[in-house]
């Protein structure tokens, strides 16, 4: 049986290994948050508050929604190191915030963009659509994996940077983490040889941001998205977009709305003679703010966040990854084989394996009783990724499972 650590938290302060703030979350061990988060009672409490105060203000509420905005700017840069929310935005998901750069950056015909093999699609097809517009080369960086040498992958990069075989590329793409393996980037040695050779870099932190530390401030990135909804803990359907000071002006605005320009909202409030279509567009990472916001995801992410401030990522890092090197080696147990980088600098919040030989990953992930264990399985490899709230206590139910579900698969049942 998993044990389920919930007892009840008089604060409002989140405790690690403590799930009493998700009431409502049905499975005994949710090791999915590299998928979807479930929303926390002071999230969901939010989200509701918002929705209240629309029903009963309407467009009265408007002020406040704006003000929420910059304030959850003010949190998310302090929780990522930014100069400040003028170096964010907050735009409908990762995938967005990656069409934004990859269209608006300010290519010119035959440019080169370097991406790497084995990327999740967000941080792949948005630079492919720029190609086809932009008549842009694409070139891959091989993928690197757990078992590689990171200072020959490295050089290998770095030859490409330099463009000693070819032309160098003007940006570089890549993910934080790989949503595979769960390898965590050597980014610093990546940031720096980008900026060695003046290649501008754009990160997909959507599998690291939230748990895994990650400073601009220390980092040469020039451009960062990610989605609330993994292991910042939000909703569904909000995300930000980090573009470093001094970037977002160089950008082309093919993407600008109607809140894009300066004063965008003079014209409804000061009465007529505002209406105005020649505004020049914000040069700030704000121009991506193009329309209406989630005001509701908006709410919800900044009740999210909190915990997070509070926490701290060291040490939400620190219990996830002791967390996952008891389940780690109780895998390996069971016959399993660890993708899980043997480098603590390569670790992340995600723990890939492969099931024994004799047993398909589709079939045994079927097998799984969702409401004891939820993982997932991306690109055929069984992922577990737990986060603040899950306990130690849960692993020997966890390994229970998966011993029962082997069972069932071998058995044909």
């Amino acid at each position: 049986m998993i044990q389920q650590n919930d007892a009840h938290n008089s604060t409002e302060d989140a405790i690690l290994g403590d799930r009493s703030a998700f009431p409502s979350l049905r499975s005994a061990a949710y090791l999915n948050h590299a998928a979807i988060a479930p929303p926390s009672r002071w999230t969901a409490a939010a989200a509701h508050h918002t929705l209240h105060t629309l029903a009963q203000l309407g467009v009265a509420a408007f002020g406040e929604f704006v003000a929420q905005q910059h304030a959850l700017k003010v949190d998310l840069a302090r929780f990522i190191g930014a100069a400040g929310p003028e170096e964010l935005a907050l735009v409908p998901n990762t995938t967005h915030g990656v069409s934004l750069v990859a269209l608006c950056f300010p290519w010119k015909s035959a440019d080169r963009v370097l991406l790497v093999e084995g990327e999740f699609p967000a941080n792949v097809t948005p630079w492919q659509r720029a190609a086809a517009l932009h008549s842009l080369q694409v070139s891959w960086q091989p993928a690197l994996r757990p078992h590689h040498d990171v200072a020959a992958w490295l050089a290998q990069l770095e030859t490409a940077l330099a463009g000693r075989d070819q032309s160098p590329p003007r940006v570089l793409a890549i993910s934080a983490v790989q949503f595979q393996t769960g390898l965590h980037m050597p980014l610093k040695e990546v940031s720096l040889l980008c900026a060695r050779y003046g290649v501008q870099l754009f990160v997909d932190a959507i599998q690291g941001c939230g748990l895994v530390p990650l400073d601009v401030s220390t980092l040469p990135i020039d451009y960062l998205a990610c989605g609330c909804h993994k292991w910042m803990m939000g909703v569904p359907g909000l995300g930000m977009l980090y573009i470093r000071s001094g970037r977002a002006a160089a950008l082309r605005p093919h993407l600008a709305g109607w809140t894009s320009h300066e004063q965008p909202f003079q014209f409804l409030f000061e009465g007529p003679g505002h209406l105005r279509y020649n505004r020049p567009i914000r040069k700030r990472a704000d121009f991506a703010e193009a329309g209406m916001g989630n005001v509701v995801g908006v709410a919800a992410w900044h009740a999210s966040l909190k915990p997070l401030l509070q926490l701290g990522t060291e040490a939400m890092f620190r219990h996830v990854d002791a967390y996952l090197d008891r389940l780690d080696a109780g895998l390996r147990a069971l016959g399993f084989s660890s993708l899980r980088s043997s480098q603590q600098s390569g670790r992340s919040g995600l723990l890939c394996v492969q099931p024994p030989d004799d047993v398909p990953v589709i079939a045994l992930h079927q097998a799984i009783d969702a409401g004891r264990v939820s993982c997932s399985t991306p690109d055929g490899a069984l992922r577990f990724s737990p986060h603040w709230p899950n306990h130690q206590n849960e692993i020997a139910g966890v390994l229970q499972e998966i011993e029962r579900a082997l069972a069932k698969v071998r058995s044909g049942g």
